[in-house]
């Protein structure tokens, strides 16, 4: 190859790794409006979601968080606007809907079942099955090695399946919530509040996992009040107030004052411009 082919194809290359970088938005919402009633709970919001990022969306009770997650995850239709996944148009009429299209929600509740093992509580109404027709039974074997291989694999954590969620930390119990969620295979995870009430060791463990699983290319999307956290770990920070988006920040471009005043009064301080 000449130098001249060799210049041309790493021209070729690092255009292709810009594509890839501006390329089409894995979620992306145009001017999505939810209305109960009279009450507009979120109104005319446009943002993109980019393939493998962390995205985190925050604002005070009240700001349309958790309305705009419910959109997302097929809870609420909209009452305006449209959403895309992969740049396809999608209609969610329910969660089913979502999650065939490669979207899961992990709920602040976390729906676990304390009395049952984790690969129960992960395989729950999805349980691998043996035999023919009518004759099909669970298949036990196949379950704890399936879900063995989700904790080990996808979320790199040692615990003994076999475990009943009762007797697991705040942190454990939610990577058994998202070990539920990945036997579904998504290629989009909604986290709601994720380390709400945790220790900082169990927060630790969460933030740890969702670096991992961004790292294995699943876009994530953080609901949540805890600034500090999202400023350390996600990759852009959208910022919601009375039901708009006022901001998208990245956390190097920002702090805890910043995103609290936009938080709590939608706008920043002209001084702050300055600073």
């Amino acid at each position: 190859m000449s130098v001249e082919d060799e210049a041309t194809t790493e021209q070729q290359q690092a255009g292709s790794v810009d594509a890839d970088t501006a390329g089409t938005p894995k979620l992306r919402v145009e001017n999505l409006t939810k209305q109960f009633g009279r009450i507009v709970a979120v109104e005319d919001v446009s943002l993109d979601i980019r393939p493998s990022e962390v995205f985190a969306l925050v604002g005070d009770n009240g700001a349309g968080k958790s309305t705009l997650m419910n959109m997302l995850s097929g809870v609420h239709e909209p009452t305006e606007g449209q959403i895309y996944k992969d740049g396809q148009p999608m209609s969610f009429g329910n969660p089913s809907d979502a999650r065939n299209n490669g979207i899961e929600t992990v709920y602040q509740d976390l729906a676990l079942m304390d009395d049952l093992d984790i690969a129960t509580n992960i395989f729950m109404g999805q349980f691998p099955r043996a035999g023919f027709g009518p004759l099909k039974v669970i298949d036990w074997d196949e379950t704890y090695e399936r879900a063995e291989r989700i904790m080990m694999d996808r979320l790199g954590r040692d615990l003994d399946i076999k475990t009943e969620v009762e007797f697991l930390s705040g942190g454990q119990r939610q990577l058994v919530a998202i070990g539920r969620s990945l036997a579904f295979d998504p290629d989009v995870i909604i986290l709601d509040e994720p380390t709400s009430a945790l220790s900082v060791d169990a927060t630790r463990l969460v933030q740890d996992t969702i670096d991992t699983l961004a790292d294995q290319g699943i876009t994530i999307v953080i609901v949540s009040h805890n600034i500090e956290s999202v400023l350390t770990h996600a990759d852009r920070i959208g910022v919601l107030f009375r039901g708009s988006l006022v901001d998208i920040k990245q956390p190097e471009e920002t702090d805890l004052e910043e995103l609290n005043e936009l938080m709590t009064t939608g706008t920043v301080a002209s001084g702050r411009l300055d600073d």
